[in-house]
C-alpha cells in the first residue's frame, strides 16, 4: 500500500509539472546581430553604437535576449573576409557590415544571410545590390551618400576664389572611387577642377596631401576610411601649406578641417538599426529599399581655418549648426 501511494503521489507531480510546463509562456528565443567594420574611427563607431542603442530602444538587449557581437577589420580587406567567413560560419540572425568594404566581403561570403549594409556611399557601385530599390536578395541598408554639389558650395563659401580642388582617396575603395568619379564630372559646373591624391594605405595619406601642394587651392576629404584613420596628417601638411580642407565627414572639423556638411553617424546608425529590427521581427530585407540619410549639418572650425590660411565669413559662421571653438 506504501508503495502504491507513493507512486500515485509521483505520478501527480509529474503530471502537475507537466501541466505547469505546458501552460507557462514560451520564452522568447535570443536573437543574434553581428556586426562588423573596417576600421574603427569615430563616425565608423558612432553608426555601431547608433545600431546598439536603437536595437536595446526595441527591446532587443545584450545579454538578456540578444547575443551583439563587433569585430573590426583594422583597415585591411583581408581580415575583413575572414571576419565575413566566421560571422557567416556562425549563422546570426543579422550581419550589419559598417562601410564598403567589410560590405563586399560579407555580402560576397552569404547569399541567405540578412545582410544590413551601413555608411556606405554608392552601394550600386559597390555591386551590394542592383539598385536603389527592394533588391529581393538578402541584402539592404543604410547609405551615407554625400551631397557633392553642396559640398563644392561649401568650397567657395570658405576660399571663394578656389579653383583647383584636391581630393585625397583610396584608389581601391568602390566607395572613395564613386565619390571622385562624381566629382570630376561636377567640378567643371562650378568653374574649379579636380587634381587626385590616391593614398592605397592609411600611411600613404600624409604624402598624398603633400603631393597636393603648390597644385591646388584647397583640400577636400571625402567620407574615405583611409582618409578619416589618417587624417590628422593631412591637417599637418595643411597647416604648413596654408590650404584649407574642407570635409565631407563632420567629426573631421573637431580635428582640424575649417568646415564640413555632413550626416550625423549615430543616426545613421539608429536608421540601420531600425531595418535590423524589422528584420529581427521577421521581415525579409529583400523587401526593404536601400535608404539614405537626408539630414545634413554644417560645422566649421574658425580656428583651423586661421591656421590654414583662411578667414571664415560671418555668414559662413552663423549658418553653421555647431562652431569648434
Amino acid at each position: 500500500m506504501v508503495q502504491h501511494s507513493f507512486l500515485r503521489s509521483s505520478l501527480a507531480l509529474i503530471a502537475a509539472a507537466a501541466a505547469t510546463a505546458i501552460a507557462a509562456p514560451a520564452l522568447a528565443a535570443e536573437k543574434s546581430v553581428a556586426v562588423t567594420a573596417i576600421v574603427e574611427h569615430k563616425a565608423l563607431d558612432a553608426v555601431r553604437d547608433g545600431v546598439k542603442d536603437e536595437l536595446k530602444s526595441a527591446g532587443f538587449e545584450a545579454g538578456k535576449n540578444l547575443k551583439f557581437q563587433y569585430q573590426s577589420a583594422q583597415g585591411n580587406n583581408g581580415t575583413a573576409a575572414q571576419i565575413a567567413r566566421k560571422y557567416v560560419g556562425e549563422r546570426p540572425d543579422v550581419i550589419v557590415a559598417i562601410a564598403t568594404p567589410s560590405a563586399q566581403a560579407v555580402v560576397a561570403a552569404s547569399k541567405d544571410i540578412p545582410v544590413v549594409y551601413s555608411a556606405v556611399t554608392d552601394p550600386v557601385a559597390a555591386k551590394l545590390v542592383k539598385t536603389w530599390e527592394a533588391s529581393g536578395t538578402n541584402v539592404t541598408g543604410v547609405s551615407d551618400l554625400s551631397p557633392l554639389d553642396k559640398h563644392l558650395e561649401l568650397i567657395k563659401r570658405v576660399l571663394p576664389n578656389a579653383k583647383r580642388v584636391g581630393v585625397i582617396y583610396s584608389p581601391g575603395e568602390a566607395n572613395s572611387v564613386a565619390i571622385v568619379d562624381a566629382l570630376k564630372k561636377a567640378v567643371p559646373a562650378a568653374g574649379m577642377t579636380l587634381v587626385e591624391g590616391a593614398a592605397a594605405r592609411t600611411v600613404d595619406v600624409a604624402s598624398a596631401a603633400q603631393s597636393l601642394v603648390g597644385k591646388v587651392d584647397v583640400i577636400y576629404a571625402p567620407t574615405d576610411n583611409n582618409v578619416m584613420s589618417a587624417f590628422e596628417g593631412i591637417v599637418k601638411v595643411a597647416q604648413q601649406a596654408k590650404i584649407p580642407v574642407v570635409a565631407a565627414d563632420t567629426d573631421a572639423v573637431k580635428r582640424g578641417a575649417v568646415a564640413a556638411l555632413g550626416l550625423n553617424y549615430y543616426d545613421i546608425g539608429q536608421q540601420t538599426g531600425k531595418i535590423v529590427v524589422r528584420i529581427l521581427q521577421g521581415q525579409a530585407p529583400g523587401t526593404i529599399a536601400s535608404q539614405t540619410s537626408k539630414t545634413f549639418e554644417l560645422h566649421v572650425n574658425p580656428g583651423a581655418a586661421l591656421k590654414q590660411g583662411v578667414t571664415l565669413s560671418d555668414e559662413l559662421l552663423k549658418s553653421a549648426q555647431v562652431v569648434v571653438k
